[in-house]
């Protein structure tokens, strides 16, 4: 184990990459995802490790091939990524077993070991983005991800996933060109591709190259906010939850737009940040002002939506919204609530997008109108979609009301009052569409295209009973969730110029 030890960093990216090479080679659905089940549980030991060796003992810093930074590509752990690997790592254990029954009812026999290759190198590609500290390396890992989501998602039983696909592909090449961009503007300046080294170098180009500076800001911002999904550059998001194989979207929900939305906060905070004054930029009114459009736009469009999924696509775009308003506000209670919101986002939207995927396993449909009574079907289902969905409102002692409480702070102590009755406004607007929901599933009477219908197997609820649970618990005690986001919001506002 000692000789394991400090070879965690490299292992988080190398296991789920030499697992989707073996899954490749399989032919099996059944024993692909036997595969893929076994790399997902052992993710969560390494990440936490690491998580705990970083809060312990401070960052961790993996020199690959053992070249030095900023010579050689470096993995480096602080508690912000930390936080994320175990965001990704767990989610990706908690809800695998789901996707045995789910994904042998929505994909093809033939194309399920494929399915899986896809989801391990996904993996890979979101670990390796949120562990690594090389701006370039990042841009690789990124493609890696967003490759085998295109593929992912064309898996869908519907035509109209393949659209989604190729929507998705033109939109996330678009942002990765803006990316790599940006990161080439950054070599250009500073002669290194190391995150701590661009920062070191960053500021003393300030007086001469401060045009290109912007320049990169710019190009490294659009890049990763159609990434994340930022309003208005969402519009490849909603037809690919929609679309999408039911785990595919429970799984990309929960973990892409929050590993885009890290890196993002990591160029901000932790390399333009430290070099150069942010706040001589109008770039966090421009993402405060994003936000609360995408918190009021996507959640109007939501009320209107009659197809689930697409509903609570829309309902992730505002959401997005609140995540970036708190690092739009750049204060400690905001960006701490920014923080959160990542983790309890994406606990909550893969609770309501997995009850999605039961229902459609179930009922083979999501339209709205053909899911009257469906609460009193499949009671368990629908008991942790209202959980979930009360925690996307921001019901007090759901884990919602906790990211929305240190957003509100976080305005409060800029002396914004305006926004914290827009932060409430917004909750009421989701209180819509979401109750609109819960009526028509618990008050009316079961329709004829349900009446079959009951709650999925065991190994399908029981991944949703452990995130409906954790939507309450992280709404009563915040200390894993709160309290190590804001040791990272600490962290990153320290290192501010």
């Amino acid at each position: 184990m000692n000789a394991v030890w400090p070879h965690l960093p490299v292992l988080q990216v190398v296991i789920p990459l030499l697992g989707a090479l073996l899954a490749g080679l399989l032919r099996r659905g059944s024993v692909a995802f036997a595969l893929a089940l076994v790399v997902s549980w052992i993710m969560p030991f390494i990440s936490v490790a690491m998580l705990w060796q970083t809060l312990s003992s401070g960052p961790i810093s993996y020199h690959l091939g053992g070249w030095e930074p900023p010579w050689g590509i470096e993995y480096r752990v602080d508690a912000l990524n930390g936080f994320v690997l175990v965001l990704v790592s767990t989610v990706g254990a908690v809800i695998m077993p789901f996707a045995r029954q789910s994904v042998a009812f929505e994909v093809a026999e033939g194309q399920q070991a494929w399915f899986y290759c896809m989801y391990l190198l996904c993996l890979t590609g979101l670990l390796g983005i949120t562990v690594t500290g090389d701006a370039f390396n990042a841009f690789v890992f990124l493609e890696i991800s967003s490759l085998s989501t295109y593929v992912l998602i064309a898996l869908g039983h519907d035509r109209r996933a393949l659209l989604s696909a190729f929507q998705y592909l033109v939109m996330g090449t678009i942002g990765a060109t803006f990316y790599v961009i940006g990161v080439g503007l950054l070599y250009l300046l500073t002669g290194s591709l190391n995150m701590v080294d661009i920062a070191a170098r960053l500021g003393p180009a300030w007086a001469e190259n401060s045009r290109a500076i912007v320049a990169a800001l710019a190009f490294v911002t659009v890049g990763i906010s159609l990434k994340l999904a930022l309003f208005p550059l969402y519009v490849w998001l909603p037809n690919a939850y929609a679309y999408a194989p039911s785990w595919v979207t429970t799984f990309l929900s929960a973990t892409a737009t929050k590993v885009a939305i890290y890196l993002l906060v990591r160029f901000y905070f932790s390399i333009f940040g430290v070099a150069i004054d942010l706040g001589a930029l109008p770039v966090t009114g421009i993402i405060i002002a994003l936000s609360v459009a995408a918190m009021f736009v996507a959640s109007f469009i939501a009320v209107f939506e009659t197809n689930l999924k697409r509903m609570l696509a829309f309902s992730s775009v505002a959401q997005i919204g609140y995540i970036t308003l708190g690092i739009g506000l750049a204060n400690q209670a905001g960006l701490t609530g920014g923080l959160v919101h990542v983790v309890n986002h994406a606990l909550m939207k893969a609770a309501l997008f997995l009850a999605a995927g039961a229902i459609f396993y179930r009922v083979g449909t999501v339209q709205l109108k053909e899911l009257v009574g469906i609460g009193r079907k499949m009671p368990l289902t629908m008991a942790t979609f209202t959980i979930a969905g009360l925690g996307l409102v921001g019901t007090p002692g759901t884990s919602g009301f906790v990211s929305k409480w240190y957003l509100a702070l976080g305005a409060l102590d800029k002396g914004w009052w305006v926004l914290v009755f827009l932060i409430v406004g917004s909750s009421l607007i989701a209180l819509v569409y979401v109750g609109r929901v819960l009526e028509l599933a618990w008050l009316r009477e079961p329709s004829a295209a349900i009446a079959q219908a009951n709650d999925p197997p065991l190994s399908m609820l029981l991944p949703l009973i452990v995130l409906a649970t954790a939507t309450i618990y992280f709404g009563i005690d915040t200390k894993w969730t709160a309290g190590i986001a804001g040791t990272a919001a600490k962290a990153l506002l320290e290192g501010l110029r």
